[in-house]
């Protein structure tokens, strides 16, 4: 009878953060090959969510086979000075063996405070008995700071609340996440200097785009110029192998254009960045939770795809783009927003509405974003080791 070697068990967190979940890790808890960055823990993270899954199910795994739900998280101690954590993330795709590693999700942003605090990252000092624990979090994958106001009750982390957030099915307690400077990496927010460009997809047209670097490169595109209305559902896109492959053309020829690669045959294997939106301005649906939306409930209309899928809400990061787009007159996103100032915008999605805040300033001939706020929720879902077999570099 053959032998085969036991399942490694690695001590692990699943979490929900916003509307994303995922499996979180500490780093020293990790083997000690995968403590550090290459193909080890890459492979170790692909046998923990169960990918790549030829059948799209992630059975054999953590994964619930959406860009949503295939995520996973390292966690260590940072020894930068002012910061309590780094935060690696990395999403992991469903039907190829790759992690990407180029960008951040600012859902689990939402869990990171609670994570490290759980798991003894933060000083003891920094939390109260009651009240608030500022948690200062460095973004490893962009290089970026966040912070996070996780509430806490008794000396622990306060998970259940009345806080109730559109995409996520029952109400938890609220966490404000504030992204520092999130213009991405060390680039201009928009990086071919001009709020809308003409972008040239074969194929698709000339369509006017907005491209922005904030909290995640994000190209945002007129709904009606590409035929729709801004309302739509998932099933609506997911279920059209045409529309699907429209934007993953359009994300490609933009993701030139922005400089984050140089030929549209790398944006296979860079997945999760850019992120492609779609915007309209306020129009009455019915969320994907049948709850109706009133085009007087919010100020423009977004649709967002992940990993190749409309997204069921919207991620975090693309998020904090809107809120950036949207503070800076003359963006797609601004205009469809109606074309005033402001400092906070509300936008409908798949599954409802969400608020997100930013403040935009004009100085030495470029935009500039301090700070863009929005409120998450987040819990603990399962802990304990997660088992896998060893994987085979």
């Amino acid at each position: 009878m053959t032998q085969y070697a036991p399942q490694l068990r690695v001590p692990a967190t699943y979490m929900r953060g916003g509307t994303s979940k995922g499996v979180f890790f500490n780093l020293t808890d990790l083997p000690e090959a995968a403590q550090k960055p290459g193909a080890a823990r890459d492979a170790l993270l692909l046998r923990v969510i169960g990918s790549p899954d030829p059948y799209g199910k992630h059975t054999d795994g953590m994964g619930g086979a959406t860009s949503s739900t295939s995520k996973t998280v390292i966690i260590s101690k940072s020894e930068r000075e002012g910061y309590d954590v780094d935060y690696l993330f990395g999403q992991v795709a469903i039907d190829k063996p790759f992690v990407d590693w180029s960008g951040n999700c600012g859902n689990l942003t939402a869990a990171v405070g609670a994570f490290a605090i759980n798991n003894g990252l933060v000083d003891k000092s920094k939390i109260p008995d009651n009240g608030i624990a500022v948690v200062q979090i460095w973004q490893a994958n962009i290089n970026k700071a966040i912070i996070a106001n996780v509430p806490i009750t008794n000396g622990e982390v306060q998970e259940t609340g009345d806080f109730e957030l559109d995409g996520v099915t029952f109400p938890a307690a609220e966490v404000e996440v504030a992204f520092v400077d999130p213009a991405d990496g060390e680039g201009a927010i928009f990086p071919t200097g001009r709020l809308v460009d003409t972008l040239e997809v074969p194929g698709v047209g000339s369509l006017h785009a907005t491209m922005i670097n904030a909290g995640i490169p994000t190209i945002f595109i007129n709904a009606q110029d590409i035929g729709y209305t801004g309302t739509e559902l998932q099933d609506d896109i997911n279920s059209n192998p045409d529309a699907l492959a429209k934007f993953e053309a359009i994300r490609a020829h933009g993701a030139v254009k922005m400089g984050l690669i140089t030929d549209i045959g790398e944006a296979a294997s860079r997945q999760h960045t850019p992120k492609v939106a779609m915007v309209a301005p306020p129009s009455p649906y019915k969320a994907s939770s049948g709850k109706d939306i009133l085009g007087s409930d919010i100020d423009v209309l977004v649709r967002a795809m992940s990993m190749g899928k409309l997204h069921h809400a919207m991620m975090g990061t693309a998020a904090v783009a809107i809120a950036a787009a949207a503070a800076i007159p003359g963006t797609l996103v601004n205009l469809s927003a109606g074309g005033v100032d402001r400092d906070a915008v509300v936008f409908g999605h798949p599954s409802g509405t969400l608020r997100v805040g930013a403040k935009a300033e004009f100085s030495n001939d470029r935009w500039h974003i301090a700070q863009a706020t929005m409120s998450r929720s987040a819990r603990v879902l399962m802990e304990g080791n997660v088992r896998v077999p060893a994987p085979q570099i």
